[in-house]
């Protein structure tokens, strides 16, 4: 993957220092000038532990002197999401009030939107913003495996062998995913579009990366897993739907209606079985698994407002 665009002092600093291999410093690099150039900076940091970037040695993944200072952007951002987040439930019955959370919760709709209302030139913007994520779907959830009991690491495993395809490198989802962009016209090449993902594609790309790459997030990444799992049979089924209304390929529309059916039953499976056992045998991470969830469904939010408010002017 090629190295992306600078968006201010810092990610310029930092870009600069993956090309040449020279980190000394790198730990006490000074602020970012806005949330872009933060996001920018610890979203090229999390890549070297993905597939890393062209021209950019194996070996800076460990550097100390990039740890330290993803450490000091990850510290920053995870406290701004602690200050907004709400606090969670009494504790009752976890699954169903997870579940009536997610029924409650009323934020903007990019699926909606992108049914009834969307143009071509829109879709395509969506699925050009999607890919920065979906070409490595599921990979994030991956890292907490390790990290768990082995109840539920079973559980975990059981939905990611569907996410992966069940062994079929062709039914893998994100291979599904690339398959249905080239179709579109759009490069199926792993971080093209980085250079026009608005900053809320990157809050939601380092969120999932901040919770899976931390031993001590492994409840928020399950909580956010969850929350992914129980939100996205519904947008996907509209999803397709819009595709089918704009008369995309049918390979981009046999991406989403994929997921219609396999998310019901993974949603289940990710609150029930990898939440609720996680619960039963760490009864303190209840807190950190509400704060997965509300974070997917914020971060989630985010994008929306982004995306509709431009599409609407």
């Amino acid at each position: 993957m090629r190295i992306p665009t600078a968006r201010g002092p810092l990610s310029e600093a930092v870009l600069r220092i993956l090309r040449s291999g020279d980190t000394d410093g790198a730990s006490s690099l000074p602020a970012a000038g806005s949330i872009d150039d933060a996001q920018i900076a610890l979203w090229s940091l999390y890549e070297l532990h993905y597939r890393g970037f062209g021209g950019v040695s194996d070996s800076l993944e460990w550097d100390p002197q990039l740890i330290g200072l993803r450490r000091r952007l990850e510290r920053d951002f995870e406290h701004e999401l602690r200050e907004r987040a709400p606090l969670p439930p009494p504790p009752g019955d976890f699954a169903e009030d997870f579940f009536a959370a997610i029924a409650a919760h009323d934020g903007p709709s990019v699926a909606h939107y992108l049914q009834r209302s969307a143009t071509e030139t829109q879709m395509h913007e969506f699925l050009r913003h999607k890919s920065i994520y979906t070409l490595k779907e599921s990979d994030h959830t991956t890292w907490t495996i390790p990290r768990l009991s082995y109840p539920v690491k079973a559980a975990v495993v059981e939905l990611q062998y569907d996410e992966y395809g069940g062994g079929n490198p062709h039914r893998l989802h994100a291979n599904l995913f690339a398959k249905g962009i080239e179709a579109c016209g759009l490069s199926a090449e792993y971080g093209a579009y980085i250079d026009d993902a608005p900053v809320e594609v990157l809050v939601q790309n380092n969120v999932m990366s901040l919770f899976g790459l931390n031993r001590r997030l492994r409840a928020a990444s399950l909580g956010f897993l969850g929350a992914f799992e129980a939100t996205s049979s519904g947008p996907c089924r509209r999803i397709a739907r819009g595709l089918a209304r704009l008369g995309f390929p049918a390979e981009i529309i046999e991406y989403y209606t994929e997921h219609v059916e396999a998310d019901a039953v993974h949603e289940q499976l990710a609150v029930r079985t990898v939440c609720g056992v996680l619960l039963e045998e760490e009864p303190e991470q209840y807190e950190n698994i509400w704060f997965g969830a509300w974070a997917c469904m914020y971060v989630d939010d985010l994008y929306a407002d982004r995306a509709l408010g431009e599409w609407a002017s």
